[in-house]
């Protein structure tokens, strides 16, 4: 007999959702960032474990939408609770809980859809007892299935999230072959690498306006070469200057860093080659939000 549960990802934005799905799935397939909002679409990672598998959809943070891409992100997480099994709704535990995560957690309870809550980052408490209260308080709150402390940069609480996940699973087939981790296409899960150094190397106003596709990805028949040709788009010009950097030194090193995570990621040589265009103001420009494929969900 096997078993399935799929399960939503769901939280604030930079609690750590894409942290915890790399670190369960065992693969790095969801950019990770101290930068908010890094995810953008709904990512989903695979474990199977014997005869259960795990399906888990990491979601974009819960925030206030700025423009037409951020009411997509919003969007991707309403539809991503929207008929699933059960969802981890991750918080911070050294920031209290915001509006919009509270109705979120209502809503979930009112519509008795398990919830298994997931107290991130304990390990920056000063004081361990601090965490009995905030337990009390979300048990009063909350009809939850059970809340986790966890530590996910020290994978400390993983596996009993993974113990959690699997008891809600129920008889039914696998949909994923049982070797696989993720859905996401290989041009995609490149793009995402490429963006996530960007987004570390870059300052605060320019990351969030990048988007980047990989227009070529092949091997080379006469070698073991990966060729990626990957685009960054930005929406100023002044915004092109910073991602280059002087005499090319920032896309370099972006370049550099990215083709060091690709190479080990795909167990492959990598010849990484990327371009910088400018779009003006496309994340309010629907049909290049849609053409980037962050209207997927």
């Amino acid at each position: 007999m096997t078993k399935t549960v799929f399960l939503t990802i769901a939280g604030r934005t930079n609690a750590g959702k894409s942290s915890l799905l790399n670190a369960v799935v065992g693969e790095k397939i969801a950019s990770v960032s101290s930068k908010s909002q890094t995810t953008r679409t709904r990512i989903t990672g695979i474990k199977t474990i014997e005869d259960t598998q795990l399906v888990f959809m990491d979601t974009p943070g819960l925030h206030k939408p700025k423009n037409k891409l951020s009411t997509h992100m919003l969007n991707a997480v309403k539809e991503s609770v929207a008929d699933i099994d059960a969802v981890i709704f991750m918080a911070d535990c050294s920031r209290p809980l915001g509006e919009q995560e509270e109705n979120m957690l209502r809503d979930l309870c009112k519509n008795k859809t398990p919830v298994i809550f997931v107290l991130n980052k304990i390990d920056l408490l000063d004081n361990m007892s601090r965490l009995a209260p905030m337990i009390a308080n979300l048990s009063g709150k909350f009809d939850l299935e059970a809340i986790i402390p966890v530590s996910v940069t020290e994978n400390n609480g993983i596996d009993i999230v993974i113990d959690e996940a699997m008891k809600l699973a129920a008889e039914s087939p696998h949909f994923f072959p049982d070797d696989m981790i993720t859905d996401q296409p290989e041009k995609v899960i490149a793009a995402e690498i490429i963006r996530e150094k960007l987004l570390n190397l870059l300052d605060d106003e320019v990351p969030h306006g990048i988007a980047v596709t990989v227009e070529k990805m092949s091997e080379r028949e006469d070698k073991d070469l990966l060729d990626i040709h990957a685009v960054i788009y930005c929406e100023r010009e002044s915004h092109k200057g910073i991602i280059i950097g002087k005499k090319g030194a920032m896309l370099k090193k972006a370049a550099s860093l990215s083709r060091q995570e690709l190479e080990e990621f795909f167990a492959i040589k990598v010849n990484l080659q990327c371009w910088v265009k400018v779009k003006e103001d496309w994340r309010n420009r629907e049909g290049l939000i849609r053409s980037f494929g962050l209207t997927e969900i």
